[in-house]
């Protein structure tokens, strides 16, 4: 179950293009029998995410949660310790119901301040190591800092960039997949 705002939602995106859909397709192509539940909302914050995520949790009772939301309260400059904190419930949710986790990390423009860029990258690598989960650092590596790579907003992905995006998670999904043991059905 992949819990996230835009970036997963597909934001921008013709139905059946955005990394989460792909990585359907890529569960199919390798012939592994998983089902993927796409929890995503544009413009999502860590609020709304744990506020929907027990019932979620309880609906689909998923073999590995990933989460990637923290970039709208970044964007809308909630504070670092609310947006970590909130991470910090959802993870502890996740694995209380048995999921694994993989936590996506987000970067901010760089009109946000240095400084602030840095802390807010850094809650992603603590929450990782304290909870000893899977992560990518910055899951949009190699497509957020190539105009190409962006629709004009200059925020989401374009089209053309959704296989790299799921080539940025699929070090770190996959071997968690291989760890369950029985494939959902």
């Amino acid at each position: 179950m992949v819990v996230g705002d835009s970036l997963s939602a597909g934001y921008g995106l013709a139905p059946a293009t955005g990394w989460v859909e792909l990585l359907r397709q890529r569960l199919k192509h390798q012939s592994l029998n998983y089902r993927v539940v796409n929890a995503s909302i544009t413009g999502d914050t860590t609020r709304g995410g744990l506020s929907r995520l027990p019932q979620a949790l309880a609906r689909e009772k998923p073999a590995i949660v990933i989460i990637e939301l923290g970039g709208n309260d970044g964007l809308r400059g909630f504070s670092l310790k609310f947006t970590k904190d909130n991470l910090s419930k959802m993870i502890t949710l996740s694995q209380q119901a048995k999921a694994k986790v993989l936590l996506l990390g987000v970067q901010l423009p760089a009109n946000y301040g240095k400084h602030f860029g840095k802390k807010f990258q850094q809650i992603f690598v603590d929450l990782a190591n304290q909870h000893q989960i899977a992560s990518v650092p910055f899951f949009l590596e190699g497509v957020a800092e190539t105009r190409e790579m962006m629709q004009p907003d200059g925020i989401h992905p374009s089209t053309e960039a959704q296989p790299l995006i799921l080539d940025n998670v699929w070090p770190e999904l996959h071997p968690l997949l291989n760890t369950l043991q029985t494939p959902a059905q």
